[in-house]
């Protein structure tokens, strides 16, 4: 709201309480559903090296017009596809290595709660009841755009000619919306049988986690109007205080231009294909090397960057000394590691200042202790890349070999083909100072 940095002051001291608001669960989730993800599982590792006790919460939008739309084109029942999704999106994202969120609610499983909220601002005079819908009155928050920084009557809240005829006025927002004969699911209200709107849906379920006044909420920020601006406003017109005290918004992630990736844009590649390719520390590390607030080219070039950092740094693990105390004189590096990242969570600044522990590490005549370098690779996740290799297999060996001889040959297909059959055994190969060598996949 304030457009500028706000020092985190929690609401209760030593605890931090995070929502962001996850996927809508209609199909496989992209690779850009990643960035979020990524973004609040570190933020939470970071505070908590920092001594807080946070509690994580994600959202899964299982009630949805989209999800709707999506069974009928398929026809299939809309919650037997948003439950095979929901287990999709899981299993994807558990594939990142970073843990769940602490609380990871469903639309579906928080009904009581929305009711409850939206006949609370029903009560209040916000809302009003037309025709078995609920809208929210827009024009009875005054401050209402003061998060998008937009004029009210600039505002479409795109939700089209659904309901317009039965709307007060067209900036109302539909809370609740009466059944239809095409939508196979509905739960009772006391306005009529039927289903929850999208914000509301979030506001409920945050408030059911965190209460109201929590810390920190996230999200990506094409979600910041209409989505978190009507967050905003039927929080407090029910509830009398902020729903969150900052607001942290992720960049999109971009394929050519500064077209964003989305589902509807047709330019989407599933989070499960791009694990399918590179290894998780390696996408993690590819995300770790942008800011936070700003957006991210999705590219072949960027994720082989992205590869080159993880060699380098299985590289230097080889070399140090596991579990022992690292030299004073790599102490600055760690610091400014940590600096960067209570500076509005810089993790590509971060990155930058654990490169330059390894290049000093590597300079050392003698082997140094792995505790810093493990520190900040625990923060971000990749603590893995310290793992000792383990002796390969002779099968391993000659498909290594077979698969150099393609590359010799120029012989991509058969190289990536020998590829995969390597990583099917648990094996990768790695392209070190001295030669191509194996190591364990994951």
């Amino acid at each position: 709201m304030s457009r500028a940095l706000r020092e985190l002051e929690p609401r209760d001291p030593g605890k931090v309480g995070i929502y962001w608001c996850g996927p809508t669960v209609y199909d496989r989730v992209h690779v850009g559903n990643g960035r979020p993800f990524v973004v609040y599982a570190q933020l939470k590792r970071f505070l908590e090296h920092e001594g807080y006790d946070v509690t994580l919460v994600s959202n899964i939008t299982d009630i949805n017009d989209k999800i709707y739309v999506a069974a009928n084109e398929a026809g299939r029942g809309s919650e037997e596809l948003a439950a095979e999704m929901t287990a999709h999106y899981i299993a994807d994202t558990d594939r990142l290595g970073l843990g769940r969120p602490d609380v990871e609610p469903l639309a579906s499983g928080t009904i009581g709660p929305i009711v409850d909220l939206i006949a609370a601002l029903v009560d209040s005079g916000h809302a009003y009841e037309a025709g078995g819908d609920v809208y929210f009155r827009v024009r009875s928050q005054p401050d209402y755009g003061r998060l998008s920084h937009r004029e009210v009557d600039q505002m479409d809240q795109g939700e089209g000619v659904e309901g317009a005829s039965r709307k007060e006025d067209p900036l109302d927002f539909a809370l609740w919306k009466g059944a239809k004969p095409d939508e196979d699911t509905a739960w009772d209200s006391p306005w009529g049988p039927g289903r929850p709107g999208w914000h509301i849906e979030c506001s409920a379920m945050a408030e059911e986690a965190l209460g109201v006044g929590f810390d920190i909420h996230g999200g990506g920020n094409d979600l910041v109007f209409p989505h978190h601006e009507n967050e905003v406003a039927q929080t407090e017109a029910a509830r009398g205080e902020p729903l969150a005290h900052i607001w942290m918004h992720n960049g999109m992630l971009q394929i050519g231009g500064d077209e964003k990736m989305s589902k509807s844009l047709g330019n989407v590649r599933s989070l499960a294909d791009v694990l399918d390719r590179v290894e998780p520390e390696v996408f993690l590390l590819y995300l770790s090397s942008g800011h936070y607030r700003q957006p991210i080219a999705f590219s072949g070039e960027r994720l082989e960057q992205a590869e080159g950092g993880v060699r380098r740094i299985r590289e230097a693990a080889r070399r140090l000394v596991a579990g022992e105390p690292s030299p004073p004189e790599l102490a600055p590096h760690r610091e400014a590691f940590f600096d960067a990242l209570a500076d509005d969570f810089n993790t590509a600044r971060a990155l930058a200042a654990l490169f330059n522990w390894i290049s000093e590490a590597n300079k050392l005549e003698d082997a140094p202790g792995d505790r810093d370098l493990r520190e900040m690779l625990e923060v971000l996740g990749i603590e893995s890349l310290l793992a000792r290799a383990e002796s390969a297999p002779p099968e391993a060996i000659e498909l290594a070999d077979r698969r150099a001889a393609a590359r010799e040959a120029r012989d991509w297909a058969e190289a990536d083909r020998l590829r995969d059959e390597l990583r099917s055994l648990g094996w990768e190969v790695r392209d070190g100072p001295e030669g191509p060598e194996l190591v364990a996949a994951g």
